[in-house]
């Protein structure tokens, strides 16, 4: 009987890791690059904050924000991701070249970038409909964010007016790091 019980729960936590590792199974092709990558095979095990960003917003100063953020918890697992938009008032109306080199040299943004996508609701990317699903909302505005856990599950979303280090961000962000 113990044998059938013991079994019953290793697939039960088997089948909720898969359920979790799912939200990171998708592929996506780095900013202005022909290179594709796995969400789960490239930062699985990370904790991963995932923006959807513009260059001509109010928000655009919060890249500077990010990439302190990629950088000071970095070494400990901490991995910004960010996913440009032009969804909200074209704010990101230029080719991924452009996108780039804005992101380099004005905020020296080196957190990972990827393809410009479509994250608002009826058309955006499997990849926000899993987020949103999981948040119980898509983005608002563009820098809403996403934090995931190490094992790849959902924690919780910020607003777009959430500043990279506001107190609650941080917090969580710490949490899941195991700081």
């Amino acid at each position: 009987m113990r044998t059938i019980i013991g079994a019953l729960i290793f697939l039960a936590t088997a089948a909720t890791i898969a359920a979790d590792t799912d939200l990171l199974d998708q592929d996506f092709r780095r900013l202005a690059s022909e290179e594709t990558i796995n969400l789960g095979a490239e930062y699985g095990g990370k904790v991963l904050l995932v923006v959807n960003t513009a260059s001509k917003c109010g928000n655009t100063p919060q890249y500077d924000g990010l990439e302190k953020l990629y950088q000071q918890y970095g070494d400990d697992g901490l991995v910004v991701l960010g996913f440009p938009s032009n969804d909200f008032f074209g704010q990101e109306p230029g080719t991924e070249e452009e996108i780039q080199t804005f992101c380099r040299l004005t905020y020296k943004v080196r957190f990972p970038m990827f393809e410009k996508v479509t994250v608002k609701k009826d058309d955006a990317h499997p990849f926000f409909d899993r987020l949103a699903v999981e948040a119980g909302t898509y983005p608002t505005w563009n820098f809403h964010k996403y934090l995931i856990g190490r094992d790849g599950s959902f924690i919780r979303e910020f607003s777009p007016g959430t500043q990279p280090y506001d107190e609650s961000l941080v917090a969580e962000i710490e949490a899941a790091l195991g700081s």
